[in-house]
């Protein structure tokens, strides 16, 4: 278990290519090509993060203008890094990993998932709900058994949505298997669409990131609009010339670097996924596909997502001063807002209008619920062995279903 922790602690950069790797090996892949797609795999994904860093470091200025414009909050958004870090802490990750993986391969071989979930990183989603059920209701086996079903659930969540995902996002032989947004957001935004299709004119309203290229030419290039969105960010925060330009340019980047790294990534993934659907059409027959479940950064190159993802941090900021009885700024979740947007973006078929219009709604609510479950997030924090002092939140308790159902359970039956 002390060794399984220790792999954990490493991080998705680290444990990422080691799982493409071992997975290569399981799936006879020879050692050189099994190590070379682990490693552009995890060039691509640490590529991703830098490049989201970036993003977040062009926005900064404009972070910080309307974070100077906020007094009053006393709740600490720690961001999903440090809860989802401090949710491997509880006395049962190490074997609800084990647990999860061993069903996975098990429902693989009876043929009643074609999902393999390699994301360990992303099993915070599971592991926040399991780490509040035991904090809450102070019974460790409800917690174990709470991680163990969410990680099932995934499982289906995750084929279901593959058709979608693949067409969509053009990322054959994988899906996307991080839990709160395939199992909420995509619904919800789902539905956003639905009720979008019974209004009078903004049904007839079909904007694409293609359809601007096309009418706009030079002017509709994914990395021009991004110098564009980042001089009106600019503007909007009144910040000068020379910091306008700046920020410009950062996210003119983003929009032209993103891809890139997603196209790295896919190389890597690429040659794994050759190998899995060979192996699996001679163990388990020619109609058998195996799809690779994988982090929904994978679906950050999206000109649409990261566009969208622009315009609303500044709506989510704007969340913080508009809401009634706020007690935290949104810093922590600035950093998680693209990770939400690409589910709205698949439900709204790249429609960017619609994207943005979903995305703002299911924003409001993270960020509403964020606020509303802040004492049962510092109760969760506190069984990691995570000392904190205050209140503490994170958009964990806004966008995962898990701590929604738990948290409102708890409201009502304690």
């Amino acid at each position: 278990m002390v060794i399984i922790q220790k792999i954990l602690d490493l991080g998705p950069v680290v444990m990422l290519p080691i799982m493409i790797f071992l997975l290569g090996l399981f799936f006879r892949m020879k050692i050189g090509a099994a190590l070379k797609a682990g490693l552009l795999v995890g060039i691509g994904f640490q590529g991703l993060n830098l490049v989201v860093n970036l993003l977040m470091s062009s926005i900064s200025p404009a972070t910080e203008y309307y974070k100077a414009m906020g007094k009053g909050f006393t709740t600490v958004d720690i961001g999903f890094a440090a809860i989802g870090g401090a949710s491997w802490g509880v006395p049962f990750a190490a074997i609800a990993v084990l647990i999860i993986v061993a069903i996975n391969i098990i429902l693989l071989r009876l043929k009643v998932t074609n999902v393999m979930n390699i994301d360990i990183w992303n099993f915070i989603h599971f592991l926040i709900p399991g780490a509040l059920a035991y904090a809450l209701f102070g019974n460790i086996l409800l917690g174990l058994g709470v991680t163990v079903v969410f990680g099932v659930l995934t499982l289906y969540a995750a084929q279901k949505v593959a058709p979608r995902w693949q067409e969509y996002f053009g990322l054959e032989g994988t899906t996307c298997s991080t839990f709160s947004f395939i199992t909420l957001t995509y619904p919800a935004s789902l539905l956003i669409n639905k009720i979008i299709d019974f209004i009078p004119g903004l049904n007839k309203v079909d904007i694409s990131m293609d359809k601007i290229a096309n009418k706009l030419g030079f002017f509709g290039d994914p990395a021009v609009v991004g110098l564009f969105v980042g001089i009106f960010l600019g503007i909007l925060t009144k910040q000068p010339w020379a910091v306008c330009l700046t920020m410009a340019i950062g996210i003119a980047a983003v929009l032209n670097l993103l891809p890139r790294m997603v196209s790295v990534m896919m190389e890597g993934l690429s040659s794994v996924g050759n190998s899995v659907q060979e192996y699996m059409k001679r163990k388990m027959g020619n109609e058998t596909k195996l799809n690779i479940g994988m982090d929904i950064a994978l679906s950050l190159g999206d000109p649409a997502v990261i566009t969208v993802t622009v315009l609303c941090i500044p709506i989510v900021i704007l969340f913080a001063f508009i809401i009634p009885n706020m007690t935290y700024f949104p810093v922590g979740l600035l950093g998680a807002v693209c990770y939400v947007i690409p589910m709205c973006a698949m439900a709204s078929d790249g429609n960017v209008l619609r994207t943005f219009i979903s995305s703002v709604i299911n924003l409001f609510f993270v960020v509403l619920l964020s606020n509303y479950f802040a004492p049962e997030a510092t109760e969760m924090m506190k069984v990691t062995g995570v000392k904190v002092s205050g209140m503490i939140t994170d958009g964990h308790f806004g966008f995962n279903i898990g701590n929604i159902i738990i948290g409102f359970l708890s409201k009502v039956l304690r």
